[in-house]
């Protein structure tokens, strides 16, 4: 990930930069507190690794074919996203951007339950804020997320499991989010553990569902099934869990053969009338910064670590339970 020199970010990034900066010390208080067929061939297989020498691979990245690539998350239990994630994903993002016969991108799971879940709130919190902005000046997260937005290829979330925070907010930030009716749990938990979402979704979520639905799922913090999501347009559809991944395959399959000016052009289009800006964005993730710094916050993390957060399968399984057990009785 390329260092941009400060003078060349926005005020806003700036503003977001300094947050970052003074939440460094009280953020370690939160984790010591506890329908086609698919080509039979594959094009090419490999793994993304965050730095040289690091042996695990959090993300793997499949070359279906030269226009058609599969994403896929394998970072068991529990999927739980982090700064050990963040320069995996920046690879796999940058990768996107430059790749000339790349058409379609498809996110997946190979942890079973589990899409793509909450930040990683037990390394030190350096780890992540000491990381340099991204390309459009937002931290490394909400970056890589505005930048799979505005990619000139089609973007889908394959939702098997929970899809719970980051996990949540890549799905929004995907083109189209399909989901399993049975096994696919939407949420953003954030609010009933004191925290506001950083990844964006108030700015997503009203374009895709409306005011009043957004802030049902936002200030609820509740688990959402395949099929409310579905009606509330979370996602475009929901399928019987045996029939999610053949459609996928299928219309990717379908997208992959057609023209890249074509697509680039018609979803360029689309990213005029419905994509937020970035400093909507950016809003968001000063915000998350600021509501890490609160007591409650602190106070609510660390009871969720006692409980049993990133460590617990049914808290992890269960948070929107959990989380309602923090509210003020």
């Amino acid at each position: 990930m390329k260092t941009r020199p400060p003078t060349t970010t926005s005020s806003i990034a700036m503003s977001s930069k300094l947050l970052t900066a003074t939440a460094v010390l009280l953020i370690p208080a939160l984790a010591l507190a506890g329908e086609m067929k698919a080509p039979e061939k594959i094009y090419r297989s490999l793994d993304v690794r965050a730095v040289a020498g690091q042996e695990k691979a959090l993300i793997k990245l499949e070359k279906r074919t030269a226009a058609y690539w599969r994403v896929t998350f394998d970072n068991p239990p529990f999927n739980i996203f982090g700064p050990e994630t963040i320069p995996q994903m920046e690879k796999v993002v940058s990768q996107i951007e430059k790749d000339p016969d790349l058409r379609v991108i498809v996110f997946d799971s190979a942890v079973p339950g589990f899409f793509l879940t909450h930040y990683n709130f037990t390394p030190p919190l350096a780890e992540s804020t000491g990381l340099p902005s991204g390309p459009t000046g937002l931290h490394p997260l909400p970056d890589m997320l505005v930048r799979i937005s505005k990619a000139p290829v089609v973007s889908i979330a394959l939702i098997r499991g929970r899809a719970t925070g980051v996990g949540s907010e890549l799905a929004l930030a995907s083109d189209m989010r399909f989901a399993s009716r049975q096994k696919a749990i939407l949420s953003q938990w954030e609010v009933g553990a004191g925290l506001v979402p950083g990844g964006g979704p108030m700015a997503r979520l009203p374009r895709l569902m409306g005011r009043g639905r957004a802030l049902e799922v936002l200030l609820g913090s509740d688990d959402i099934n395949g099929d409310l999501a579905e009606e509330y347009g979370y996602v475009n559809r929901s399928f019987d869990d045996d029939k999610l991944d053949p459609f996928v395959d299928g219309l990717a399959t379908r997208i992959s053969g057609f023209d890249r000016q074509a697509i680039a052009d018609t979803k360029r289009l689309v990213d005029f009338a419905s994509l937020p800006s970035d400093p909507e964005i950016a809003a968001g993730w000063d915000a998350f910064i600021t509501s890490i710094q609160r007591p409650v916050a602190q106070k609510n993390i660390g009871r969720l670590i006692d409980m049993g957060l990133q460590k617990d399968p049914d808290v992890e399984a269960r948070l929107g339970h959990y989380t309602q057990s923090l509210a003020d009785k």
